[in-house]
């Protein structure tokens, strides 16, 4: 049963009777890229430097999650890291984002995942249109009532 809903109507969750912890989520998105896009990844684009510029999209969308989707509560982020790491022929893109708040932080590290990859589409699309964001998953989470968790390792890269 979701907790978004009350009669049919959606609603933000109230979360005021819960106490402030620590939280952290971890997020990845897999971007695959053909061979010519590669090459003008790794030697350069017009537009600048295209991992940099994607982590920095990543960091700000965090910022910005409860502006994107309705129902997320706004959060006082504490750390927001998001790096792109190269391993051919494909990009991943690993975010990590902590609170001290009253709810979890999964959806900022996702976005941040999630922009970060719609980013580097941006920066080399130019390159080659068979660019494929492969994957956008939750890796981890930790603080809050339900505690750690991990995701299954994926056995497709």
């Amino acid at each position: 049963m979701s907790t978004h809903f009350e009669d049919s109507k959606a609603v933000m969750v109230d979360v005021s009777h819960k106490p402030e912890t620590a939280r952290m989520a971890v997020a990845e998105a897999v971007v695959w890229l053909p061979p010519e896009v590669l090459a003008a990844l790794q030697g350069g684009v017009g537009k600048g430097d295209a991992l940099f510029v994607a982590e920095l999209a990543g960091i700000m969308a965090a910022k910005r999650t409860s502006e994107l989707i309705p129902l997320c509560h706004p959060l006082p982020l504490t750390s927001v890291k998001v790096t792109g790491v190269v391993t051919p022929p494909q990009v991943v893109f690993t975010a990590t984002c902590k609170t001290t708040a009253q709810t979890g932080v999964e959806m900022e590290a996702l976005t941040a995942a999630g922009v970060a990859a719609l980013t580097l589409y941006d920066m080399l699309k130019a390159a080659g249109k068979g660019i494929v964001i492969r994957e956008l998953r939750l890796l981890s989470k930790e603080g809050g009532k339900s505690g750690p968790w991990t995701a299954a390792p994926t056995s497709d890269r």
